[in-house]
Parts: C-alpha cells; sequence; structure tokens
C-alpha cells in the first residue's frame, strides 16, 4: 500500500520536471540557440544546464522525438527538425484516429478554407509557383501508379497553400489533404482520372489570369465533386 502511494506521489514531480525540461528547450529554440535543422549540444552539457539528470532529460526528449519536433540520430546526436510539418503530422493525425473525425467534417474544413486559399494564390502566386502548380499537373497527366496520382494531387494542392502566402494553413491543410487522400486512395482507382484533372487545369488557369473569384469558385467546386464522389462511393 506504501509503494503504490509513493508511486502516485511521485508521477507529479516527473510531470513537472518534464515540463520544465520542455520550457528550456522551447526557449533555446526560440532564442535563436537552436536553429531547425541544428544540432543540440550532447546530453551531459544540456543536463547540466538544464539542472536535471540525464535520464530525465532522455524522457523528455523522447516526448519530443515522437511529436516530430526533433530528430535523435544514434551515435551522432540530436538535432531539431527542419521544418514544422512533421511537428504538425503525428497531434493532427491522432486528433482525426481518437476524436474519429468524420470526412465529412474534414471536407466541410476544406469548403470553407480551400477556396480562399486558391483565390489568395491567385493574388499572390509568383513565377515558381505557376511553375509548381504546371509541374503537378502534367505529372497527374503522365501518372503510372494510383501512388503517382495521389503525389500529384497532394504536390498541386501544397503549391496552392504555399502560393497562398499563410504558412499556417499551408502547413495544417498540407496534413489535412494528405489525411483525406489516403483514405481515398482506393476510391481513386475507380474514378477517371480526367475528373481531377479537369478540375486541377480550371484552378490553374485562374490563378494563372489572377482572377481570384474564379479560383475561389473551381476550387469550392472541385472539392464539393470530390466530397460527392466519397458520398455515392460509400453510400
Amino acid at each position: 500500500m506504501t509503494t503504490s502511494v509513493q508511486t502516485r506521489r511521485k508521477a507529479p514531480a516527473d510531470t513537472r520536471i518534464t515540463a520544465k525540461i520542455l520550457e528550456k528547450i522551447k526557449r533555446l529554440i526560440s532564442t535563436g540557440a537552436v536553429a531547425p535543422g541544428g544540432k543540440f549540444p550532447p546530453e551531459r552539457e544540456l543536463a547540466k544546464e538544464f539542472g536535471v539528470n540525464r535520464a530525465s532529460l532522455r524522457q523528455a526528449l523522447k516526448v519530443l522525438e515522437i511529436m516530430g519536433v526533433l530528430i535523435q540520430r544514434v551515435g551522432d546526436g540530436t538535432y531539431l527538425s527542419a521544418s514544422a510539418e512533421s511537428t504538425l503530422k503525428e497531434p493532427v493525425d491522432f486528433l482525426i484516429l481518437l476524436d474519429d473525425l468524420s470526412h465529412h467534417e474534414l471536407f466541410e474544413t476544406r469548403m470553407i478554407v480551400e477556396p480562399e486559399l486558391a483565390a489568395r494564390a491567385a493574388q499572390r502566386a509568383s513565377a515558381e509557383d505557376l511553375i509548381g502548380l504546371r509541374k503537378a499537373i502534367v505529372a497527374m497527366e503522365n501518372c503510372r501508379t494510383n501512388q503517382e496520382r495521389l503525389d500529384a494531387d497532394l504536390a498541386f494542392h501544397e503549391c496552392i497553400f504555399r502560393a497562398s502566402g499563410n504558412r499556417i494553413c499551408h502547413l495544417l491543410f498540407k496534413v489535412i489533404h494528405r489525411n483525406v487522400l489516403t483514405s481515398m486512395s482506393q476510391l481513386s482507382k475507380r474514378v477517371p482520372l480526367e475528373r481531377p484533372l479537369t478540375f486541377h487545369k480550371r484552378i490553374y488557369a485562374a490563378i494563372q489570369e489572377r482572377n481570384s473569384e474564379e479560383a475561389r469558385r473551381q476550387m469550392l467546386d472541385h472539392i464539393a465533386d470530390t466530397k460527392a464522389l466519397l458520398t455515392s462511393a460509400s453510400g
């Protein structure tokens, strides 16, 4: 009985130590002491600097590694992830799994935001963005496998998210779109390639012509069409 009580009392202390370490690591990143893709000091130095033992430090580092914030390379050291994408990927994936988010909710979210991102892409797309969109269309035209088709689809929408100029939406909707595509991988095998390709070409034309309203409308129609296909397939 005594051991059980001691175990229960010990857990909050461990949690506080982990939280303390995470806060110190956040400070290292926010001050630029460790840049994206950069290497952290050795564990021995970090533990001394943070005033914690190495076991507690390793526990906190493992949490951040699971979240995708850090990359630990055996025999080399600990690195900060080069981008926020991997940091967002795992939490969103678990959110979808644990809360059992429906396709209806995912598509509704896309329909609320993505048409506006397409409209902003029409205003802000650079020459490089337009080249990326065109390459994604060509890749879809020439795809030989279902995976190549899904990759080309994701590349096209990612170009739009990037061209919109909003980094938060770019990261979030890349993850959301990837989840939708993964769940639709079987459906896409039964849908003629020309269907999504036609919408992609229309969206690209609107962005190229700097026509925000048309880009917004075509993106909304594209997502609505995809949602209708999924609904009819599962009905």
